[in-house]
């Protein structure tokens, strides 16, 4: 960089600019005056090369240089595209190639760290689980944040370490990152903007980060109003929403006026019309409508039917009341739910409660409304096709392109955590069985009413899906594994060691051990791990690990379903175990075929046909939905029982080719 010589100060002077002192601008070697007009500086500024040309929208190609601006105290890289900057361009780092067109003001005033540190009030309004976000926060460690608040020195230890963090990323420079193009938008304020984000007619931003990269570029569109904020790569942030004290992950979409305040959505996300406060959107919260309302909840893989709302305010001293909707659940529309609440994963919520029900034991369950009453069927949710087909697309619809994925995201249906679950929900509609008599037509649960009939089937379809997931289990081991008799066998059949094989928990995507977890925050505790890279790369080493962990939960499982110990197991054991998995695969697959076929009924061709009889409304439904025995999903179905079956008959033949003892 040089000083301008007092040629270059006059030139610049005739294409009316203006400097509160020519010698506090420093430039490339090969300065040109030509690509300066009408801009005033003050302070201290830095310009590189301005040679260059920039492409617009329509295919428009402008010289690269700053025309119609004040620039104050500014580094300014080559080749960048500054145009109509209606009040000022003031202490900001700009990188290469970077255009701002038709901006009010960027700008940066004092020390900040961007939103780092900034705090969110999760689930209690009144700030009782309060959070510090960061840039690289994960789902896992916003859930120990919020969660573990019984854990004070631990809060306190992970406090401390994010505002360490924060203090890292302090600078009295805001920053826009190379590639970025900023388009006709407001006042932009406080802000770090990574490489190759895309601003375009955002009202205001002020206070945040936007981690925007090249492989994972982030969006931000037209009347956007956003304050105190961090964005993760990946993410788009469009049509008029509002975002105060929020974190966005990766792949995120908010779009289409909807507003959120001191809340956190991860991976995957989509927030469209509605409304959100005080939530913790785990990884693919979904809610698509109008007048749907998060409130106060923890939620992930979560489907929000329009209308759908919870309630914090039946309160005296604040609105203090919290809910939990655990993985894979479904709210229809105008479903409401009383705080304080927590719901079992993959519970289908439909109609309105207003009475504080606990089902996170009985998984898999339908929460429908009668009569103004709660009525819970366990299990059921395990035969909806719809179940299937929602594990089926979350790993599809993955939208993080970002090499460094920061949430650990389990897509398993069936896992230790949800086959503890139904281990202990059987216990348990056995023991309401035997408490209340075999005989009664109805079950009290938990505010909540399970009848006769439904506690029956509930039984019977947990058993059936813990017999699927221990046969899967059992099967995938002796496929990757070598075995040529009895003593080989057992040896495999008996756990690796002794991690994993109590409690297993949910962190918002990552299923792990409770214990392995809590080792990790003894050592936080204990000043092990100072760093957040540290604490994540455990958290990721949990995830990375899960399938060899699991088998030592599985273990045990087998021991428990068999009664016997690993060292006891006969042929005849594991023969009979694959062919209860074969029977509680087919079984459910069949479940599955015919929930699917309701879909292909006489009442679902209701308004197909249109001026026409039977036969026509029969045609119209076919070409607009297919026939049914030729449906993707259908067809997977037929195939998945197929290729289940010849592998347990191999397997099974395998077991008795060896000599049995």
């Amino acid at each position: 960089m040089r000083r301008l010589t007092e040629v270059e100060i006059g030139e610049l002077k005739l294409n009316g600019c203006t400097a509160e002192e020519w010698s506090r601008i420093e430039v490339s070697e090969d300065f040109t005056a030509e690509t300066f007009r009408y801009v005033h500086f003050y302070g201290n500024v830095k310009i590189g090369s301005q040679n260059g040309t920039v492409q617009l929208f329509g295919g428009i190609a402008r010289r690269a240089g700053i025309y119609h601006a004040v620039i104050h105290n500014c580094e300014i890289g080559d080749n960048c595209f500054i145009h109509n900057v209606y009040n000022h361009l003031s202490n900001m780092q700009i990188a290469d190639n970077v255009i701002i067109y038709n901006v009010q003001m960027i700008a940066n005033e004092g020390e900040n760290s961007f939103g780092n540190a900034e705090p969110v009030a999760l689930l209690d309004e009144t700030g009782g689980r309060q959070i510090l976000m960061y840039d690289q926060l994960s789902a896992p460690l916003a859930y120990v944040m919020t969660l573990y608040r019984y854990r004070p020195k631990l809060i306190s230890g992970l406090e401390k370490i994010i505002r360490e963090y924060a203090k890292s990323k302090r600078s009295t420079k805001g920053y826009i990152g190379s590639n970025c193009t900023i388009l006709n938008s407001g006042a932009i304020k406080n802000m770090w903007i990574g490489e190759h984000c895309h601003i375009e007619g955002a009202r205001s931003m002020e206070s945040g980060s936007i981690i925007s990269k090249k492989e994972a570029p982030v969006t931000i569109g037209s009347n956007v109003i956003l304050k105190k904020f961090i964005i993760q790569s990946g993410s788009s942030v469009t049509d008029g929403v509002i975002l105060n004290h929020c974190f966005v992950g990766q792949g995120c979409e908010l779009s289409r006026n909807y507003s959120a305040e001191n809340s956190v959505f991860f991976a995957n996300c989509q927030g469209f019309h509605g409304e959100a406060c005080s939530i913790f959107a785990g990884p693919y919260t979904v809610t698509h409508h109008k007048s749907t309302l998060l409130i106060a909840g923890m939620f992930s893989f979560l489907n929000a039917g329009s209308g759908s709302n919870q309630s914090n305010h039946m309160y005296k001293l604040g609105p203090i009341h919290q809910g939990v909707v655990e993985r894979g659940s479904k709210t229809t529309s105008d479903s409401y739910l009383l705080w304080p609440a927590k719901i079992g994963p993959f519970t289908l919520v439909m109609g309105r409660h207003y009475k504080n029900s606990d089902t996170s034991e009985l998984p898999f369950s339908y929460l429908v409304e009668r009569d103004d009453k709660s009525w819970l069927a366990p299990a059921v949710n395990l035969r909806s096709v719809g179940t299937v087909r929602d594990a089926m697309k979350w790993p599809k619809r993955d939208k993080r392109t970002d090499p460094q994925l920061l949430d650990s995201i389990n897509f398993n249906l069936l896992s230790p955590y949800t086959i503890q679950k139904m281990e202990k929900a059987i216990t348990i509609l056995k023991n309401l069985q035997s408490v209340t008599g075999e005989s009664s037509d109805e079950f009290i649960f938990h505010n909540t009413i399970i009848t006769n009939s439904s506690l029956q089937r509930g039984i019977e379809l947990y058993t059936i899906g813990i017999d699927k997931f221990l046969g899967n289990s059992v099967i995938t081991r002796l496929k990757k594994n070598a075995w040529k008799n009895i003593e080989e066998l057992r040896s495999l059949m008996a756990s690796d060691s002794e991690t994993g094989t109590g409690e297993w928990i949910d962190l918002a995507g990552l299923i792990a051990p409770k214990e392995a977890v809590y080792q990790i925050l003894d050592e936080v505790e204990a000043g092990k791990l100072p760093k957040l890279l540290a604490i994540e790369a455990k958290f990721r080493s949990l995830h990375e690990r899960y399938y060899d962990i699991e088998w030592n939960w599985s273990a045990g499982l087998l021991e428990r379903r068999l009664g016997k110990k690993a060292e006891e197991l006969t042929i005849k054991d594991l023969i009979q175990l694959i062919e209860r998995w074969k029977n509680s695969v087919v079984s459910l697959d069949k479940m599955l075929y015919s929930d699917a076929k309701k879909e292909f009924c006489l009442s679902s061709m209701t308004g197909f046909g249109a001026d026409g009889d039977d036969k026509i409304r029969e045609s119209d439904f076919e070409a607009v939905r297919g026939k049914f025995e030729t449906n993707s999903f259908v067809k997977e179905i037929h195939s998945h029982i197929a290729r289940k079956s010849a592998l347990a008959d191999s397997v099974i033949e395998d077991l008795r080719s060896l000599p049995s003892k």
